[in-house]
């Protein structure tokens, strides 16, 4: 076959010494590299000379389809603890879930309250979804979470907003922190890195637990702040009627009693007190009162006044109230028509 014993030695030299083409690089502007289901194609060449005769050839050609990575990310994105109030409720934490595999995946989501390291334990509520995108939770706008039903879908590095609620509890305190944890899992698989699920990718392919196994923990947390001062009305009333009973018939008076109420810490500021005089009724002039002491009806130097004492209302200005400060009685007195 060759006419000179050099011409094998020649040849088989250089068949040595012929590098067969690598993989191309790559540049992956994906979180998870290159996209599920890429066909990455190989073959080699080969050149040779024989008798001096230049000889060209190739391999057979290897297509790898790439498998689909099974990853995400999942961030608390409050800046700091929520301030809550005690006993308030459906209060939000957010959340931001982000898929950094190579390949669309549908996550299922959990939340859990009932965490160690904390000072109490939110009363886990319900998760929604950031239906609008705006970034916050709209009572209403925003979807609820239905476990197998509306289970985020993201494409590779896509990622949405979710909110997780708690009630708090009305036992907390000052500066206590309360922790919540929401969790996210790839519903194609979860395990240890490297895990691999038959078939279970995009278009067939195997899908390849990644370096968070799937799934993701992440927790926010409530801080209890004092509540503010809060001002409420009680109103009650006695009928006295004009033969000694007291049934509510033509003549009869009845006397209002507003007991203003102020609860949490702190101080309300400008505290105006308003009450119409009920219709078929008519105001009795000079029984209008604060703690026991009568106020004029004209709008005057005192701080309270009658409007038509057949169709206005009565008002009183209480200024300030301060929790703990003393107790604010109105009483003023009507009859029946």
């Amino acid at each position: 076959m060759f006419r000179e014993g050099t011409d094998f030695v020649r040849l088989v030299s250089r068949l040595f010494l012929v590098a067969a083409i690598s993989l191309p690089s790559v540049t992956c502007a994906l979180a998870g590299g290159t996209p599920a289901g890429t066909d990455i194609t190989s073959q080699a060449t080969i050149n040779y000379t024989i008798t001096g005769t230049g000889h060209t050839g190739v391999s057979n050609i290897v297509t790898t389809s790439v498998a689909e990575v099974l990853d995400l990310s999942l961030v608390w994105q409050d800046a700091a603890a929520v301030v809550v109030q005690p006993g308030a409720i459906g209060q939000a934490l957010a959340f931001r879930l982000t898929n950094i595999g190579n390949g669309s995946d549908a996550y299922n989501l959990t939340g859990q309250s009932t965490l160690g390291g904390d000072d109490f334990d939110p009363v886990l509520k319900n998760i929604h979804l950031d239906t609008n995108g705006n970034g916050r939770f709209d009572p209403g706008i925003d979807e609820l979470y239905i476990p197998g039903g509306n289970d985020p879908v993201l494409a590779a590095d896509a990622f949405t907003l979710l909110f997780l609620l708690n009630d708090i509890p009305p036992s907390t305190t000052v500066n206590q922190l309360g922790a919540s944890m929401l969790s996210a899992a790839s519903n194609t698989g979860v395990g240890v890195p490297g895990t691999v699920f038959t078939g279970a990718g995009e278009n067939g392919l195997d899908a390849v637990v990644g370096a968070n196994g799937g799934r993701f923990d992440s927790q926010g947390s409530y801080r209890i702040m004092a509540l503010s001062a809060q001002v409420a009305i009680l109103k009650s009333a006695v009928v006295v009627d004009p033969f000694g009973g007291s049934q509510p018939v033509a003549g009869a008076t009845i006397t209002y009693q507003l007991s203003v109420i102020a609860t949490g810490t702190g101080t309300s500021n400008d505290v105006v007190i308003s009450d119409a005089i009920p219709l078929n009724t008519t105001y009795n002039p000079g029984t209008l009162m604060l703690n026991g002491t009568p106020f004029t009806d004209a709008l005057d130097g005192d701080s309270g006044d009658v409007g038509d004492t057949t169709t206005g209302a009565i008002t009183v200005d209480l200024g300030d109230v301060a929790v703990g400060g003393p107790g604010q009685t109105i009483t003023f007195t009507v009859t029946i028509d």
